[in-house]
């Protein structure tokens, strides 16, 4: 038999653990995420911090984020995906072209006249990887993989109607393709990360730059240009840039069951598919507000001149084939998958 004492030893004890238990069982997690976008980006307000707030919401408050926009916990943009594989980060949200060349198979969402809608784009975007370019992203733990809506042309001094009016003129492109892009339309292609544009402008380093819509305010970029040239949506989109989302693996399993089921179910083609069409829904408020403000002029490139940047623009896909094959990759064959996968999407 125990000894009485004994056994009121043990009870104590149990009933003085018992919280500590309890607290264990309810133990918090803080991930920090971390982005090159401003705080007073779109895509900060309406679609990085949402997120958040949903993963924090639907675990019941174990998940808690700290967000550093605006490469707050140091480092360049290029720099995030190797900080959320190293752990320096958490999560991060960043540019697959920041480190050109690196992500070879992905770059085919880049190429020109490829999107339809943000949505349907980065759903075939997701399933296309999940497919074909996996490999690409296995020192990560992958969260979402999007697109945003169409990119145009903002220049300060000459408005861009037709092909041969970019002939001369320096322009920031974000990544390979578009540099490619660019260079093939008569331009001068100035590559730079997304915060570098007021600067480079504003020294008269670059002429103009490729954006989209959405991110106009961020950089108050139509302060410092007067035109915006779009292509008509019957030509097509000119160009979009892809996202990646992504975890650092170790810090992810390092989560109870329970909590990494609640960022599985906030990970994948539906979140891609939420995160595309948040993006791309920054673009008619930021289009009106440049229609609104005096001196800013938008330009439309009709249908009919937007074939001739189409026929320009092949020569990129078929360098990004070259490219693929002494990669020893089918780059035709990816083209036409990611191609079929868009046209699947955007007919759902």
């Amino acid at each position: 038999m125990i000894p009485r004492r004994t056994l009121l030893q043990t009870g104590a004890a149990v009933a003085l653990g018992a919280p500590a238990l309890i607290g264990l069982a309810q133990q918090s997690f803080t991930l920090r995420l971390h982005t090159f976008m401003s705080a007073t980006s779109h895509v900060w307000i309406n679609m990085l911090q949402p997120w958040m707030r949903k993963v924090e919401s639907e675990s019941g408050g174990r998940i808690r984020f700290e967000g550093f926009p605006s490469m707050q916990m140091g480092g360049a943009p290029a720099h995030l995906f190797d900080q959320a594989r190293d752990g320096m980060a958490d999560i991060v949200w960043t540019l697959p072209g920041n480190t050109p060349g690196r992500f070879p198979r992905t770059e085919v969402f880049e190429l020109p006249f490829m999107l339809t809608s943000a949505e349907a784009t980065s759903r075939a975007f997701w399933n296309y990887v999940q497919a074909h370019a996996a490999e690409e992203f296995r020192a990560v733990k992958l969260l979402a993989l999007h697109v945003h809506g169409p990119g145009l042309f903002h220049t300060k001094e000459r408005p861009i109607t037709r092909v041969d009016d970019l002939r001369g003129l320096r322009l920031r492109a974000p990544t390979r393709q578009t540099n490619r892009l660019l260079g093939h339309l008569g331009a001068t292609p100035v590559g730079m990360p997304l915060p570098q544009i007021p600067e480079a402008l504003s020294k008269g380093v670059i002429d103009g730059t490729l954006v989209p819509w959405e991110v106009i305010a961020s950089i108050r970029l139509h302060e410092m240009v007067q035109f915006h040239s779009e292509i008509d949506p019957a030509g097509g989109a000119l160009y979009t840039n892809t996202f990646v989302m992504a975890m650092n693996p170790r810090r992810y399993e390092s989560l109870p069951p329970e909590l990494r089921q609640v960022i599985d179910a906030n990970a994948g083609v539906n979140t891609s598919a939420q995160m595309g069409r948040a993006q791309q829904a920054g673009d008619a408020p930021a289009r009106q507000m440049v229609a609104a403000r005096s001196g800013n002029r938008i330009n439309v490139i009709g249908p009919a001149e937007a074939q001739e940047f189409r026929r320009r623009s092949r020569q990129v896909e078929a360098e990004w084939m070259q490219d693929l094959t002494r990669r020893g990759f089918n780059g035709q064959d990816l083209l036409a998958s990611a191609r079929r996968l868009i046209e699947r999407h955007t007919r759902a």
